[in-house]
């Protein structure tokens, strides 16, 4: 086969103008404008106003390039384009090629009748998004959804990334362009249509069965060759595999296999298979090749003495699912992201498990190989996400239908693919919201998400479950979205209603696929989008970053019931972002206490893809927020916690085991005083089995509480296993601001380390709580610790130069 790109330069048009703009393929009309200094910094202040006008308007986008005769002698010569965003026409020397009316989709045609040997032009005409909709909406019927202020529209009848309009944590920049790869493919006699391999384990081998689809231009005979390799070396091999009908099945097995697992749970190998077809004569018509891993990872739903499990097993191995809710990591399709970034940050706080969430695109296949590299599962949703669809439309379902086909095609194969899930929070809305139930039916409603895409996922990707939709409850009335007996829940009690972090501990729910709070990033990502009046979090530019409509005063209702009233702005961002940790700390750690009844927990959400407040632990600068570092804390595979379950008495010490031994180890409980002078000492020896959690000792402080106070009493816990400290928390007996702190003297010995990085010991004269530090551009090995006389402790900073690094404490908010 031959390829020519069309990727690079393009001239871009706006409406019926002929002045070009320079434009990047791939890429979105917003990064061209941005590029070319014709549009001012959405991000900035609220510039996002001013850039509304480029979602009601048409686009075109158009080249020229050069072909040889060579080239269009192939049979058949095609235009692939891998992502048009989203209602477009192409054209070709002026003639029409196609249509193209779904972003998730990869579009072909039939390009040869309208090329030429030399130059060629090639355009493609975008309609304005905004103004469809609302056509569509007006000619079809609107549908119903969670829409302004979080979106300009619920774009039910456009198949475009729904957060593009708008979501509670981003912005409304309404995009066009061609936002994937574009190319011209050209072949004679057949190429590979379809391969699907699927794994069968047994003791000590794995037996691969492939089906091999072939589309040909004429009845010749063809052939096809298999390679499996691991690290460059052929491990297994089937040559000469005829196709009948342009079809073939075969097998190969794999002695002693290599397992891929998740994080934490073993390595994560990766074998490459290869496919070669060819004509009688031998010669090569097309390569297909993919990277796998051979495991099994199923969704496990028994009958069990709370109702029925909800877990993920690995190589039959059950795993608690730590991790969180992806978003896109930009507004604007087509720029580059960093995965290996994004993904590496998931696996250092011991995360297995992302969520990617329905109301964005569907990833490039670089972010499922970082996470096939790294062993995170991946939970899929299908591109559906509040609010009701047209499923009685028959020209909807046939373009979702060919949507879940690519997707599954594209991504089936990646070791990392845990599960497909029909949509977010539709089943949710149905019997809550006011409109929906008159828009889309429940027959309406099983008819996609229990029929179209479970019949595309069984009949694709036979191994991987489906799940109709997130939330969901499979027993007794789906409509009960909340039952803790089964299924997934999606719990925002907290933060939505306002209940207290304490509320957490009343949910026995067998895997939270949502849950969240907000906090603000940093002070040094505030100044990118804010001048220095703008420094409230009650000005007006503060609140029009804020997309919660409850936002910032929630982050005040929560931080001011657990916290002294902070004398700074500066101080208010850092303390909402210890809030915000220690919420979903509370939340994360009662469910880890609860495994097996509980199993899995996906905080919402890891990223960002604007400087603003949100529920991400990583700011849109990939910035570690206090709760990432807090989550690589709960998160840990061996995890010491505490439960107070008495205010004046007694403290519960509990642990939970991941990994897949049983666990030997030491606590060590230190009480002392608000400054840090140790009252009593202790420490005890508990066991813990593989894969559970124990209540393993009651701790009595009756005593000091009522020689001091429940202010004047902290509980110091530290977990040591094999002589390494592997875990450590602190109990306190009241809210944080009524502690009698005094003002702690911080003090810091730098060494320099490998790589240019430094060890900073940390040490202190008094007590000091959520102890941080500050070094824009550095990353730290930790961050927002505790911190008592006699025992300090080593973060490593990966930084050049550490002249200007800063050092806080809680103490320092408010004073």
């Amino acid at each position: 086969m031959k390829y020519f790109s069309l990727n690079g330069q393009w001239n871009l048009y706006q409406s019926a103008s002929s002045v070009p703009v320079p434009a990047q393929v791939p890429g979105c009309v917003h990064l061209d404008l941005l590029a070319n200094g014709q549009l001012e910094d959405p991000f900035f202040r609220d510039n996002e106003l001013k850039q509304m006008w480029v979602g009601e308007t048409d686009w075109r986008y158009e080249r020229r390039f050069v072909l040889t005769p060579e080239l269009l002698a192939y049979e058949r010569v095609l235009l692939r384009c891998y992502g048009l965003d989203t209602i477009a026409d192409i054209d070709i020397n002026g003639r029409a090629v196609g249509h193209a009316d779904n972003m998730h989709r990869t579009w072909e045609f039939d390009a040869k009748p309208f090329l030429q040997a030399g130059e060629n032009t090639i355009g493609i005409a975008f309609a304005a998004p905004l103004p469809y909709a609302r056509r569509m909406d007006a000619e079809k019927g609107q549908m119903a959804g969670w829409v302004e202020p979080m979106r300009l529209n619920s774009a039910a009848w456009i198949r475009k990334e729904p957060c593009n309009f708008g979501w509670d944590w981003g912005p409304k920049m309404v995009t066009s362009g061609i936002w994937r790869d574009i190319e011209l493919v050209a072949f004679n006699s057949a190429r590979l249509a379809d391969v699907l391999i699927t794994q069968q384990h047994a003791p000590h081998e794995v037996v691969l069965t492939l089906k091999i689809v072939a589309e040909q231009t004429s009845a010749a005979a063809l052939t096809a060759d298999l390679t499996v390799k691991k690290d460059g070396k052929t491990v297994a091999a089937v040559d000469n595999i005829a196709l009948a009908q342009g079809a073939a099945a075969t097998t190969l097995t794999i002695s002693q296999p290599e397992l891929w697992w998740v994080n934490h749970l073993g390595a994560q190998p990766l074998y490459d298979v290869e496919i070669t077809l060819r004509d009688t004569a031998g010669t090569l018509l097309d390569t297909w090749t993919k990277r796998i891993g051979l495991r099994t990872l199923t969704l496990e739903r028994h009958p069990d003495q709370w109702g029925e499990s909800f877990y993920f097993a690995c190589n039959g191995v059950p795993f608690f699912a730590k991790g969180a809710n992806w978003i896109p990591a930009t507004p604007y399709p087509g720029q580059p992201v960093d995965y290996a970034a994004l993904v590496q940050a998931a696996a250092d706080a011991h995360m297995n498990m992302l969520r990617v969430w329905g109301g964005g695109v569907y990833e490039d296949d670089a972010f499922y190989a970082q996470c096939d590299a790294k062993g995170i599962a991946v939970w899929q949703d299908f591109m559906f996400a509040c609010g009701t669809y047209p499923s009685f439309d028959a020209e909807f379902m046939a373009n979702v239908k060919a949507e879940a086909q690519d997707v599954v095609r594209r991504l089936r194969h990646h070791a990392c693919l845990a599960l497909w899930c029909g949509n977010n929070e539709i089943e949710q809305g149905l019997p809550d919201s006011p409109g929906w139930l008159e828009t889309m039916s429940w027959d309406d409603y099983s008819r996609l998400f229990d029929g179209l895409l479970a019949d595309v996922v069984r009949a694709l990707a036979p191994q991987t479950a489906y799940w109709p939709g997130s939330p969901h409850t499979p027993l007794g009335d789906r409509r009960d979205h909340r039952n803790p007996t089964c299924g997934d829940t999606h719990l925002w009690d907290v933060w939505h209603g306002q209940q207290p972090f304490e509320w957490y501990h009343t949910r026995l729910d067998r895997f939270v696929s949502e849950f969240g709070f907000q906090s603000f990033p940093e002070p040094q990502t505030v100044a990118e989008f804010t001048l220095p009046e703008d420094r409230s979090i009650t000005s007006y530019v503060m609140e029009h970053h804020q997309r919660s409509g409850i936002g910032n005063s929630t982050i005040i209702h929560y931080l001011l019931d657990w916290f002294r009233l902070p004398t700074s702005f500066e101080s208010t961002l850092w303390l909402s972002q210890i809030l915000q940790g220690m919420a979903m700390k509370y939340a994360v750690e009662h469910w880890r206490r609860n495994m097996p009844r509980s199993m899995g927990t996906l905080y919402w959400q890891l990223n960002d893809l604007w400087p603003a407040p949100s529920w991400a632990s990583l700011d849109w600068r990939l910035n570690w927020k206090a709760l990432h570092y807090m989550a690589k804390r709960f998160y840990a595979p061996l995890l010491l916690s505490h439960r107070v379950i008495d205010y004046n008495a007694q403290v519960e010490i509990h642990l939970s085991n991941d990994r897949q031994s049983r666990q030997n180890s030491s606590v060590t409980y230190t009480v002392t005083d608000a400054q840090g002078k140790t009252l009593e000492q202790g420490t005890f020896t508990a066991t813990i089995a593989a894969g559970s959690s124990a209540h393993v000792h009651t701790l009595d402080v009756r005593k000091w509480v009522l020689e001091r106070s429940t202010r004047d009493v902290l509980i110091w816990l530290r977990l040591d296993v094999e002589g390494e400290t592997v875990g450590e928390d602190l109990a306190l007996l009241c809210r944080p601001k009524h502690l009698a702190l005094r003002k702690p003297q911080l003090t810091t010995r730098v060494q320099a380390a490998e790589n240019g990085a430094h060890d900073i010991t940390l040490t202190t004269d008094s007590t000091a709580l959520y102890v941080w530090l500050e070094l824009p551009g550095a990353k730290f090995s930790d961050n927002f610790v505790h911190l008592r006389p006699g025992a300090g402790k080593t973060l490593r900073v990966w930084a050049q130069d550490v002249r200007a690094l800063r050092m806080h404490s809680l103490y320092d908010t408010y004073q």
